[in-house]
């Protein structure tokens, strides 16, 4: 799987945290270990001022805001809170 994020999977303090590092977070209390991909720019930007990562982002989603989440079926899953619930519905399995 990988997450797509902007500038990082910090803890910020902003209230309720910083979206991308929220679904990270999700992900990692999951027991998953997704391949995080920066992509900078912002999504509020034009396209033509944004990057590739970005452009990737938008064909995957149809926006350019992450964080967003590509399974390894294809299936994409955007937006923190979607993907929080996404990775609450979907544990990954125990080591065995």
């Amino acid at each position: 799987m990988k997450l797509y994020v902007c500038w990082g999977t910090f803890h910020s303090p902003r209230p309720g945290g910083h979206p991308c590092g929220n679904a990270f977070r999700a992900l990692t209390a999951a027991g998953h270990d997704p391949e995080v991909e920066k992509v900078y720019g912002l999504g509020l930007l034009p396209d033509a001022l944004n990057g590739p990562g970005r452009k990737k982002v938008k064909e995957l989603t149809g926006k350019s805001w992450v964080p967003a989440l590509q399974l390894d079926d294809g299936e994409v899953i955007s937006g923190s809170k979607e993907i929080a619930a996404w990775a609450e519905a979907h544990p990954a399995a125990a080591a065995a």
